[in-house]
């Protein structure tokens, strides 16, 4: 069987991917949600004219020549308008993000007046610095305006974005329904963490990761579980995730006896798209639909079951999220050398650091080995070398994919 460059793969993947509905959610529950729709604002920000300093709201009239002494009539607190209407002469007591009283037209800073602290109703304070009219005024819709776009649909929402929802005074945010992942475990040998293991089993760990990585991607995880190798339970557990986004089947992707994700399939009527891709590692990988819902079946390795997810599922969740799925990919210098490539596209993990000189590099562990988790947790690269890639020498720029789940 001819096996499918990546970006075929890829291609074929994403193509027809409809985005995930809406809804609403608490903005306080709202980070790293997607926005669902453009976002105008309630109301201004500020509401009114507010001052940006702690001080004493006066008339700039009042101030062209200083010394200047102003009777104080009150004070402005945040929260609280000054009651009165300010007149020649006067001058109001003002903190910073307080409504600017009537008839005062700039504000003057606490350190440049005799008063250092405050001063009360009926005091003098002498204003030492002369300003101009709006001096440190923030004008009512300065930050944003009633009406106004101020976030886009689209937008992953973060901690800035989440405080500038709230300040548009929205109390839920329309986002996109995060996509639904099943992630089914096969084969015998394996047992859940914690578990009991017998002599010849292993813990789970491909599921617990994969859950990991959907919800670092966007998407909502859902566990069914470890199916053994048996058809029947295959099938039945195949059945449950019906009514998810996406099924991702993990191990019993290649032709053994004991692969039985391919027959499962063929017995339920789920027709595979394709089936074995040229790259390393994670040539074992099925890619099925099943009426809306896309179908990947990773391989049992645990480094290629989550080089597979950053290759094909980040882009999937991210279609579906209606985010724009280009890769980040940098560039850094070789530190070893890496011999001619083959024809499949490799995958390689790596470590960044940078030398004295602030040049970026990137390191490749000596041993690839599919089954070896610790050297990917270690990694914050995959090194990508093309089919067919020259060898390199150290020194040398290559391209790389962040690790970031």
């Amino acid at each position: 069987m001819t096996l499918l460059p990546v970006e075929q793969a890829k291609l074929k993947i994403l193509k027809s991917v409809r985005t995930t509905g809406a809804e609403n959610v608490a903005v306080r529950d709202g980070a790293n949600r997607v926005l669902a729709k453009d976002l105008k604002a309630k109301r201004n920000q500020p509401p009114f004219a507010a001052s940006a300093m702690d001080g004493y709201a006066v008339k700039a009239g009042d101030i062209v020549k200083v010394p200047a002494k102003l009777s104080v009539i009150g004070e402005a607190p945040a929260g609280r308008q000054f009651a009165g209407s300010l007149k020649t002469g006067q001058a109001v007591r003002i903190f910073t993000g307080a409504p600017v009283p009537r008839g005062a037209d700039t504000v003057i800073m606490q350190e440049n007046t005799s008063h250092q602290d405050s001063a009360r109703e009926g005091d003098l304070v002498i204003i030492k610095q002369t300003a101009a009219k709006a001096n440190f005024i923030r004008p009512a819709g300065l930050d944003f305006k009633k009406g106004e776009v101020v976030l886009r649909a689209d937008t992953v929402l973060n901690a800035r974005n989440i405080g500038l929802c709230a300040a548009m005074n929205y109390a839920k945010v329309p986002v996109r329904k995060r996509p639904t992942v099943a992630i089914l475990a096969t084969g015998d040998e394996l047992v859940e963490p914690g578990g009991k293991l017998g002599a010849d089993q292993i813990v789970s760990s491909n599921s617990v990761a994969l859950a990991a990585a959907v919800s670092a991607f966007g998407g909502k995880p859902i566990d069914l579980g470890i199916a053994g190798d048996n058809l029947k339970d295959i099938e039945r557990a195949i059945q449950k995730a019906a009514t998810a986004d996406i099924l991702i089947t993990i191990g019993g992707a290649s032709v053994g006896d004991h692969d039985l994700i391919g027959p499962a399939f063929a017995n339920m009527g789920i027709k595979r798209n394709f089936w074995k891709i040229a790259m390393r590692p994670g040539k074992p990988l099925i890619f099925a639909t099943r009426g809306k819902q896309r179908i990947l079946g990773l391989p049992g390795n645990p480094v290629s079951s989550l080089v597979c997810a950053r290759i094909f599922l980040k882009p999937l969740i991210e279609e579906m999220l209606g985010l724009e799925g280009a890769d980040e990919t940098g560039q850094a210098r070789l530190t070893t050398p890496l011999p001619t490539n083959d024809l499949r596209q490799d995958y390689i993990r790596a470590k960044l650091s940078r030398n004295d000189r602030g040049q970026l590099l990137v390191t490749p562990f000596s041993m690839q080995d599919s089954s070896m988790q610790k050297t990917l947790a270690l990694s914050d690269a995959l090194i990508v070398r093309p089919p067919h890639a020259k060898g390199v020498k150290p020194g040398c720029i290559v391209s790389y994919l962040p690790i970031k789940f």
